[in-house]
């Protein structure tokens, strides 16, 4: 297995979303509650206030000033422009009959739930202590990969529970493939309550920490080497000048709902979000 070119493909750009080739499509088919996240209530396949016209966002500079913080920690996975410009041909929800702008609506939110396994998959497969199951990864890889390429009716009928739960039967036993090798004992904090802990300086090297809930949680210094984060809600987390390097399933949606500081180490494929301080 060639890791390093899974590793490009992890950061891939089809892996990210790219607005300027999509319609605006998560400004449009999801909703949102009006909360600290958003300023005001939207329903799903109504477009948000501030979608321009040329589905560009109105306030795309001042999300946060403006309330709506929960945009900017936002990712498609590269969902966005592959429902635009593949499923649907580069036809636009606004000009083409009310039918297909629901069947956008409809096959986004697949399709980005398969992108994102898209991307756990493909960083799974540059652990070198998962070598046991790449065969098995490579094969998900591929047929996830061949599912986002169905058509709007294929897409609209898939189950894709059944799939996301085939697929972490295989990430999770690459996670403890991963993650055998580290030392001490390793608690397994999988969707564990820790909102608010203090974690400062906590050594958390190896640890599973798949769905656990860390909102508001101070992970100051903490050492989170070769931890599995998937799912983790960061939300408000403290990581100033805590340690990811190595940590897997981590994504920059998790990141960007987090805190931080230019001490924080971060994995290769991710970056720095922009509203993170450099200086506490």
């Amino acid at each position: 297995m060639d890791t390093k070119g899974a590793e490009k493909g992890a950061s891939a750009p089809d892996l990210r979303g790219d607005c300027g080739e999509c319609f605006g499509l998560c400004c449009v088919a999801l909703p949102f509650t009006a909360s600290a996240d958003f300023a005001v209530d939207k329903q799903a396949g109504s477009p948000c206030r501030n979608l321009r016209a040329d589905h560009r966002c109105g306030i795309h500079a001042r999300l946060r000033q403006e309330g709506f913080s929960g945009c900017t920690v936002y990712d498609c996975f590269g969902a966005g422009q592959k429902v635009s410009q593949i499923t649907f041909g580069g036809q636009d929800w606004r000009t083409g009959p009310p039918e297909r702008a629901r069947r956008m609506f409809d096959v986004f939110p697949v399709v980005r739930q398969l992108h994102e396994l898209l991307w756990y998959l493909t960083e799974a497969l540059t652990l070198p202590a998962a070598r046991p199951v790449h065969a098995e990864l490579r094969g998900a890889l591929e047929k996830t990969g061949r599912l986002t390429r169905g058509t709007p009716d294929e897409l609209g009928a898939l189950d894709v529970g059944a799939h996301r739960q085939d697929v972490n039967v295989l990430l999770l036993r690459a996670s403890e493939l991963a993650r055998a090798g580290a030392r001490g004992r390793r608690k397994d904090r999988r969707g564990a309550d820790l909102m608010g802990a203090r974690l400062q300086g906590a050594d958390l090297r190896g640890i599973s920490l798949r769905g656990a809930y860390l909102i508001a949680a101070d992970l100051t210094g903490a050492d989170l080497r070769d931890a599995d984060l998937i799912g983790a809600d960061l939300r408000d987390t403290d990581l100033t000048d805590a340690d990811l390097t190595g940590a897997f399933f981590l994504t920059q949606p998790q990141l960007n709902a987090a805190r931080g500081s230019a001490g924080t180490r971060l994995p290769g494929s991710l970056t720095r979000p922009a509203h993170w301080t450099a200086v506490r």
